[in-house]
């Protein structure tokens, strides 16, 4: 069995770990600061009060995390939910593989409602890009995050992957702890959801048992998350705007970090997530297949079906998609005064924003508009004998 030193350069901190670290992050500044912006009714005494009395990661969680969470969803949410538990055994571990919108909001709100219906938090995945300073780390690292290393060269890479996979493996296997983790690198800018094969392909790696032993074992089970506003819209249209016009454009830290505060701050509407049942028979299909089909293919399209056929489409959506294509196709689905709305959100959105705006506009109706066109185009691979 792998020692869990091994991972010490990626894992999240330990029960052991915690009073040190919850003392350093009571010394920062920048840390007080942040969370001061979380919790306007607290005073940093009463920050720091709070946070002296965690002893343990689930300490941590219940006392802080839980109500930053709690107070998110109060003022930026009109609600979230979640179909699908009822798939799972809270005494079971599952790797948690969804489709990527905001930074932290993904798992973290998936987290809440695993912690309100009684079942354990996941491990979470998040790349080392965004552990910008010390107290980032320090802060991810306490809320059972995992790191996923970031531009290496193509030798690390693939030393980095291993470890990761290796990881995500024993954290499944051996801790018995459920794992979060995008099905691509980086978010969904253009609400186009795919699954990434080299994802599948690392979750592999570490695997010495055949690809139906090692995938069954991790029990992947997709999971659909469905903002009716994206909290990084407007952001995620300038960076388009920008990448199209600007050469060699790249996002500074500062971009990321400005993203990850926004995404907690800016309004969101009703968040749903839907969880497919964990994937074991299909992947016993997928491995009878001859050598001239990929299996990695065959199962990023299967999750890639399940995500597009459970993401709920809100009436933004269709708003959206009739807008781009100059349809009244789905003028069911949505009333004047919700159109209206939307058109406010996403002009307000866009109001600081330089640049074309009609193109802009483009970008931002698209963020909308592709979950529709996923679900008109949503076809049963052809590998699948039924349904559910």
């Amino acid at each position: 069995m792998i020692s869990e030193s091994e991972y010490d350069d990626i894992r999240p901190f330990s029960d052991s770990e915690v009073p040190e670290v919850i003392e350093r992050l009571i010394k920062n500044d920048d840390f007080s600061k942040f969370a001061l912006q979380l919790f306007p009714d607290l005073s940093r005494e009463k920050i720091e009060g709070i946070l002296s009395q965690v002893k343990t990661i689930d300490d941590f969680q219940s006392t802080f995390i839980v109500p930053l969470a709690n107070n998110i969803i109060k003022n930026t949410t009109k609600g979230i939910s979640i179909e699908g538990l009822d798939r799972l055994n809270p005494n079971e571990s599952y790797l948690f593989i969804s489709d990527h919108r905001d930074i932290i909001l993904d798992s973290a709100l998936l987290n809440i409602l695993l912690y309100q219906n009684g079942f354990s938090t996941t491990e979470i995945a998040i790349g080392s890009n965004l552990l910008m300073k010390p107290w980032i780390s320090d802060l991810v690292k306490l809320n059972k995050s995992f790191v996923v290393k970031r531009n290496a060269s193509v030798r690390d890479l693939l030393v980095n992957s291993n470890q990761l996979s290796s990881y995500i493996e024993h954290a499944i296997t051996q801790k018995k702890s459920s794992v979060w983790i995008a099905q691509r690198e980086g978010r969904t800018k253009d609400g186009d959801d795919r699954t990434q094969q080299s994802l599948l392909k690392m979750l592999q790696m570490s695997g010495n048992q055949t690809f139906s032993e090692h995938f069954k074992a991790l029990k992947i089970v997709p999971v659909a998350i469905s903002y009716e506003y994206e909290p990084c819209d407007g952001l995620k249209s300038r960076e388009r705007y920008l990448k199209e016009t600007v050469e060699n454009y790249k996002k500074t830290p500062k971009d990321d970090l400005l993203s990850m505060l926004k995404g907690l701050i800016n309004e969101k509407g009703r968040v749903h997530f839907k969880l497919g049942k964990p994937i074991l028979e299909m992947i016993d299909v997928i491995k009878e297949m001859d050598d001239s089909r990929d299996k990695f293919k065959a199962l990023a399209d299967f999750i890639d079906y399940k995500i597009h056929k459970n993401f709920k489409l809100w009436p933004d959506n269709y708003i959206a998609f009739d807008i781009l294509n100059n349809t009244d196709e789905y003028r069911d689905k949505y009333t004047d005064e919700e159109k209206e709305l939307f058109l406010k959100h996403r002009d307000k959105k866009l109001g600081t924003v330089e640049g074309d705006m009609e193109r802009l506009k483009d970008f931002f109706i698209e963020i909308y508009a592709n979950p529709v066109k996923n679900q008109m185009a949503l076809k049963k691979p052809d590998f699948m004998l039924e349904d559910d």
